[in-house]
């Protein structure tokens, strides 16, 4: 039951919750009439440290089509940069019947939903984005038909995005094979929690990683909150870009995927990204749909 659940980490849910999560974002994509009431008179408040598109625009879009409201709150135009976080939150937490919010540090979003007695959704912190995940298995399974017994590789950064594609997937039933610089590998919680579900295989090597891949993933080299690394991670990562050469050790059939926004000539070119194996629009678009069923979980109307 997620009725009044958080969603902090895929680490805190189920195989099981997982799945009806994105079994019912299918059915809300191929059926948006039948829920286009489903939270009318329902708020969602949207926090937001960090800049975005695809989070507010999936969120807010799919409120709407909920027939719910959603608010957007900067976090530089409120009040949440003057008073203690517990006390703002707390009184949002009042007007509303969800909470996202997309920060830069995981103990920010503990830190909410401690606050707060409405669930709260983590949007992105610095250590996992479950939304990403969520959606990007939905795609997945939309064009594979299944996500168990698939080899899901991510180059480059063991980012948030990393962390939460490697519990989700493994929890589903993939094999995850990861494929990163020394030094920049995924969370070891991440890794350990994966592993009690499914096979993670860590490398050093991008071709080592994407060998036989039935879909392969990437992301930025340098996430929010780490511009200073830029100068250091552009000489590190090179030879984790995926291009056509490092495509050419997956299956013929291999997904791309980048949860975007993407730095063409960096970690992909742009003949991948715009090949016919790319899925990257999907992925976007398949947040919104996600979200919506999320959302229906955690209010206790799917």
């Amino acid at each position: 039951m997620l009725k009044g659940r958080d969603l902090l980490t895929l680490i805190d849910y189920s195989p099981k919750e997982i799945k009806e999560i994105i079994d019912l974002g299918i059915k809300v994509k191929k059926n948006p009439k039948k829920y286009q009431n489903a939270l009318k008179q329902k708020t969602l408040a949207m926090l937001f440290m960090k800049t975005s598109t695809r989070t507010r625009l999936s969120f807010e879009a799919g409120m709407t089509q909920l027939g719910g409201h959603a608010i957007f709150l900067d976090w530089r135009t409120t009040n949440l940069t003057k008073g203690r976080l517990e006390e703002e939150i707390r009184c949002i937490d009042r007007y509303v019947d969800i909470i996202m919010a997309r920060v830069y540090k995981h103990e920010e979003i503990q830190a909410i939903a401690k606050a707060a007695e409405k669930p709260v959704i983590n949007a992105l912190c610095d250590l996992f984005h479950p939304c990403q995940a969520l959606a990007d298995y939905m795609t997945i399974i939309e064009k594979k038909k299944k996500a168990k017994g698939l080899k899901v590789a991510f180059v480059g950064d063991g980012n948030n995005v990393c962390n939460s594609l490697t519990v989700c997937g493994a929890k589903l039933g993939a094999n995850i094979s990861i494929g990163t610089p020394q030094g920049y590998e995924p969370l070891p919680r991440a890794i350990e929690e994966a592993k009690k579900h499914s096979g993670v295989v860590l490398y050093n090597s991008a071709k080592e990683a994407v060998k036989d891949a039935d879909v392969v993933y990437t992301d930025t080299w340098v996430s929010m909150g780490q511009e200073e690394e830029t100068e250091k991670r552009l000489k590190v990562f090179p030879s984790f870009q995926v291009n056509k050469e490092i495509m050419g050790f997956a299956k013929k059939d291999a997904l791309f995927m980048h949860c975007l926004p993407a730095h063409v000539g960096q970690e992909v070119t742009e003949e991948v990204i715009y090949s016919k194996n790319s899925v990257v629009f999907d992925q976007a678009e398949n947040r919104m749909h996600v979200q919506k069923a999320l959302m229906l979980k955690l209010l206790g109307k799917a």
